[in-house]
């Protein structure tokens, strides 16, 4: 059985674990805070909980679904070694603490940076995919929406990293657009700024990008 290490205890982290036990993955959850994840344990009860060291070291996949503010450290916590080799979907959008203006996220990286980019250097040897980072955690598994399967963009350096992504995304019912190397992060992170506009703007959270090709 595949084994999926997910670093985070929060919606998505508790999503994308759901979502890959589903599909037939061994999970185990990574989180300082084990109790926060008692209720989720009973409906995923084949799921373990461990430290975020023993979640990544578990995995032969490892998810990184943190809050962005905590991405980096959430990273060295896991260890670089305990990364190396792998393929690491980060999930994570560099969202400021400070208020939305008018709907608008407030980010921490410019526009000619990343947070994935940050990443890589902290664990060099991991093979991180940004992915998931663009839609809401009620769609990350299995969507449902009049238009058909949505777009998931991703990108990477490691061509067989993102492969695994993609069949992760193809088995939980996405398409994907593979938008190039890490820097493209740059592009596909803001995508959740516009994502999120009609939500905090209209509280409306069902919909998804897909892209079109003539």
């Amino acid at each position: 059985m595949k084994k999926a290490g997910i670093i985070g205890s929060g919606v998505v982290a508790q999503t994308l674990g759901a979502g890959l036990a589903s599909k037939g993955w061994e999970v185990m959850l990574g989180t300082r805070s084990p109790a926060k994840l008692d209720e989720w344990r009973k409906s995923v009860p084949s799921a373990l909980v461990g430290s975020v060291p023993e979640a990544a070291k578990f995995g032969e996949l490892v998810v990184l679904a943190v809050k962005g503010t905590g991405a980096e450290a959430a990273v060295r916590q896991a260890g670089p070694s305990a990364l190396a080799g792998k393929p690491v979907i980060d999930a994570c959008n560099p969202i400021a603490d400070d208020a939305p203006q008018d709907g608008v996220l407030r980010y921490f990286t410019g526009p000619n940076e990343s947070l994935m980019e940050r990443l890589i250097p902290i664990a060099p040897q991991a093979r991180f995919v940004k992915a998931f980072s663009c839609v809401g955690s009620a769609l990350m598994v299995d969507p449902q929406l009049p238009g058909g399967k949505p777009t998931m963009f991703i990108c990477g350096d490691d061509a067989s990293a993102k492969k695994t992504v993609a069949a992760v995304l193809e088995s939980f019912g996405w398409d994907w657009a593979d938008m190039g190397g890490s820097k493209a992060a740059r592009a596909i992170e803001p995508l959740a700024m516009l994502w999120c506009i009609p939500g905090l703007r209209e509280n409306g959270w069902t919909h998804a990008f897909k892209l079109l090709k003539a």
